[in-house]
């Protein structure tokens, strides 16, 4: 482990004992967080009851509120960040010899996923609702906990060897394309929401410039978006955001817990603030123009 803090320029006695044991997670603490965040969905049974969810379109006014963009950007890091200090502090600590390169594959994935969200997917916003406190130590919080599951299993709990991976190459490369997939998909869809804005800003930089008037802004400009699975579905980003993460659990296979946990309890906690989202639309635009689109799972939800 002494190499691993060395590289982040930390010592041991800088560690709190708290900490120590668990960032990063010795394997009993490892096989701990892995069985209990098999039971996040049940924490997210709240999330039916209210609508309440101060970010975005639906964020509220309020002094504790942090400026988005950098919020976004901070919160979302956390995960990748962690997956990859549990590679190189875990190898350390158990004096194991260097991780299969499927491990490293996929580690790579998620933070290449976690690169775009954290960094060119804020910065690329015209604009970005504040976010409330609540939000960002919840997401925050996420992160870390899914970050130590998936890391822990990349960084040497899981396969250990490339023995461990033999005869699995064809798993990982149809987990990888539908991964790939997932992501172009999923980026195609976030730019479709951004243009909304983009092409607003366009239309009143030339009215201001024709008519002398000033740049009203689109901070709170909501238009349906229609392009791609938005015929169909209303947040089609999040469809293709779990296509993802079922690649990536065919990746890791099906005895790969972290994955399965990843992609059930993204689903558990994305599920009901798209279908709030659609009753937000259905009030704001009316139910014709929302014109019957499920909220997430075309014909299904």
């Amino acid at each position: 482990m002494s190499s691993a803090l060395s590289f982040l320029g930390l010592n041991a006695s800088q560690i709190s004992p708290v900490v120590q044991g668990w960032y990063p997670p010795t394997r009993e603490n490892w096989e701990l967080i892995v069985y209990f965040w098999q039971f996040f969905p049940l924490l997210t049974a709240a999330q039916w009851l209210t609508d309440f969810y101060p970010q975005g379109k639906t964020s509220i006014d309020s002094r504790l509120n942090l400026p988005g963009k950098p919020a976004w950007a901070l919160m979302e890091s956390t995960g990748f960040l962690t997956v990859l200090y549990c590679m190189l502090a875990i190898p350390a600590q158990t004096n194991t010899g260097p991780l299969p390169w499927a491990n490293w594959t996929m580690a790579g994935a998620y933070t290449l996923h976690y690169l775009y969200r954290a960094l060119i997917f804020p910065w690329a916003q015209p604009t970005m609702s504040p976010i409330h406190p609540f939000v960002f130590l919840s997401a925050a919080a996420w992160n870390v906990l899914n970050g130590l599951s998936i890391g822990g299993w990349v960084g040497g709990y899981g396969p250990a060897s490339e023995a461990d991976w033999a005869g699995k190459l064809y798993q990982i490369e149809v987990g990888l394309v539908i991964w790939g997939w997932g992501l172009l998909a999923n980026m195609f869809h976030d730019d479709d929401l951004r243009e909304i804005r983009r092409s607003a800003l366009r239309r009143q930089r030339e009215r201001a410039e024709r008519e002398g008037k000033p740049v009203e802004g689109v901070e709170k400009l909501y238009m349906l978006p229609k392009n791609g699975l938005f015929s169909y579905v209303l947040y089609a980003h999040y469809l293709c955001e779990w296509v993802e993460w079922a690649g990536f659990w065919v990746v890791g296979g099906w005895g790969c817990v972290p994955a399965r946990s990843f992609l059930v309890n993204e689903v558990s906690t994305m599920l009901p603030r798209a279908l709030a989202g659609k009753r937000w639309y259905v009030e704001k635009f009316g139910e014709e123009k929302v014109a019957g689109r499920k909220a997430v799972i075309p014909g299904i939800l």
